[in-house]
């Protein structure tokens, strides 16, 4: 029965997140005290027929909806890979032939964000600037992750950053940081052909260097650290596919 109770408390909460509403919303809208749904989402509290069905109503769902997911909850979700890594980390190239092996499919968070504004990623910084490119950023991560679907994702660099969509990315991910030196990073966007790193700015490498300094303390939370200078990208896929699969064997 706990477990069940756990199991549908945790429904609640993401649906709750979902709908962008906070506990206070919530217990307004249903008619119940904060206490009282916050112990509901925790798991403590065994709630009535009558209750949850002002949950669910305020949710816009049913009962019978609100238990089939507390049901699912307790069957495996596939598992989403997100890499993490300033450009030139190789989370396209390790990426793709992650995705390939683990026979999921392979998105791109800068590309979900694009969908969910209808616009290019340059003309959303252009037009509306990074504060709203990270609210965008965390609602396309929370649309993907609620599918409930396998995938290796590559996040944006500065998604570590973004509180929100990291907090997200802990709790929702296998997080795998794909780490190298600045010197390689630069070396491996520059021989992509990319010469924004170096467009009118000669301190553009110590920027690098400083970048990577200030991140590092965040890559570093990641659930698994890859050294892909040392490994190469055979390894690294190698590396990665070894402690997904032993993951899934434990869960």
């Amino acid at each position: 029965m706990s477990e069940l109770l756990q199991r549908l408390g945790t429904a609640i909460r993401a649906l709750r997140e979902r709908h962008g509403l906070s506990v206070r919303a919530l217990a307004s809208r249903s008619a119940l005290s904060t206490r009282f749904v916050s112990e509901v989402q925790a798991g403590r509290a065994n709630i009535s027929l009558v209750r949850l069905a002002r949950l669910a109503q305020a949710l816009g769902t049913t009962t019978s909806r609100l238990a089939a997911e507390a049901e699912s909850e307790a069957r495996p979700r596939p598992a989403v890979v997100a890499l993490l890594g300033v450009r030139g980390a190789g989370k396209t190239t390790i990426g793709k032939e992650l995705a390939a092996r683990l026979g999921v499919e392979f998105r791109e968070l800068d590309r979900l964000v694009e969908a969910e504004a209808g616009l290019p990623l340059a003309e959303i910084f252009a037009t509306h600037g990074e504060a709203y490119f990270r609210r965008l950023e965390v609602a396309a991560l929370r649309r993907f992750l609620a599918l409930g679907v396998g995938a290796v994702l590559a996040t944006g660099g500065g998604a570590v950053e973004n509180a929100e969509a990291w907090k997200l990315l802990e709790e929702g991910t296998l997080t795998v940081w794909l780490r190298a030196n600045a010197d390689a990073h630069w070396r491996r966007v520059v021989r992509q052909g990319d010469a924004r790193p170096m467009a009118g700015r000669r301190a553009a490498k110590d920027e690098l260097r400083r970048l990577l300094a200030r991140r590092e303390p965040l890559y570093r939370r990641a659930r698994w650290r890859v050294d892909t200078e040392s490994l190469g990208v055979a390894g690294s896929v190698r590396f990665v596919v070894e402690r997904v699969l032993s993951a899934g064997d434990r869960s």
